[in-house]
């Protein structure tokens, strides 16, 4: 596995680093690689920080090159969209992604869905408050200052805005939104007391340290967002090769099934769930209503 960190250019930075590169003539000495034996490369956000811990995307990295008999290159990103683009401008092969980025990115009809997990009729979100809080339920967040962790993120805003739009609370107007840059953000914004709760993954304080931070007894989750019907999707650019396309099914299959799930960690949720090789856009139609609620059209990234 070789590993790249994109510098945080901006999404237009991204789109001139693509075109830059389908400018550069390519020599016979320099001649990309046949497809069958050429890299596959992903764009990812950093997963895992910790140095005495396996980070979630090398472990990926790893198995995938094993079940695909290729190389694998991960390129950092700074955010979910700057996934969406670098695979929308050729940057990457692929990404990875929670249900609502991919149904913004599908929606685009610049990206194909290659695989989608299916959702499992459980909550995806809670709203995370320091025990000794005086939060209770969800009413109560009116007033407060609420910390989210990136404006294009299904379980870390999405989700649980649409849960604080159900209880009758309305973002800008009944609370204050503040986005942390991910969900560590988050959590270090409500453990230094700059936010009164934060808004993260069911998965995430089921996993504990180092990817949740807080320790039983020291906080509480206040309510339960719906579930999504697609938990995530691996998103690919639309000028791969039709032999890629199956190698990343079947690699996808053989990484995210049962066996892999604890080492995967963070990534691990999707190896319990159902699988879809090339799902129809249809399945990403129910997230409208709930993208709406958050002040996102499926349209705004046409």
């Amino acid at each position: 596995m070789r590993r790249y960190t994109l510098p945080a250019v901006g999404l237009l930075g991204i789109a001139a680093l693509a075109l830059t590169g389908c400018q550069t003539p390519a020599t016979d000495a320099d001649a990309a690689p046949a497809a069958s034996d050429a890299p596959i490369t992903i764009a990812t956000l950093p997963l895992g920080e910790d140095p005495t811990a396996e980070n979630p995307i090398e472990v990926f990295a790893e198995l995938f090159e094993e079940a695909t008999g290729r190389e694998v290159e991960v390129t950092d990103v700074p955010d979910y969209l700057s996934v969406v683009e670098a695979i929308r401008n050729d940057h990457v092969d692929i990404g990875i992604m929670s249900g609502f980025p991919s149904a913004l990115a599908v929606n685009t009809g610049e990206v194909d869905p290659l695989v989608a997990f299916k959702g499992d009729d459980e909550p995806v979100s809670t709203c995370v408050v320091l025990n000794d809080s005086p939060i209770e339920e969800v009413e109560d967040f009116k007033g407060k200052t609420v910390a989210f962790a990136d404006q294009a993120s299904s379980s870390g805003y999405f989700m649980p805005v649409y849960m604080l739009h159900e209880a009758g609370l309305e973002q800008g107007t009944d609370y204050e939104a503040i986005f942390a840059g991910g969900h560590e953000g988050s959590f270090a914004a409500l453990e230094q007391g700059q936010v009164d709760a934060a808004c993260t993954a069911n998965m995430l304080t089921e996993l504990g340290a180092p990817m949740f931070p807080f320790a039983d007894g020291e906080w509480r989750g206040v309510g339960q967002s719906p579930s999504m019907s697609v938990q995530g999707t691996v998103l690919g650019r639309q000028s791969l090769d039709e032999a890629t396309r199956a190698v990343i099914a079947e690699g996808i299959a053989e990484v995210f099934s049962a066996k892999n799930a604890e080492r995967l960690g963070a990534m691990g949720s999707f190896a319990t769930l159902e699988q879809t090789v090339e799902p129809d856009a249809s399945l990403y139609a129910s997230f409208a209503e709930i993208a709406a609620v958050a002040g996102v059209e499926l349209e705004d990234l046409e």
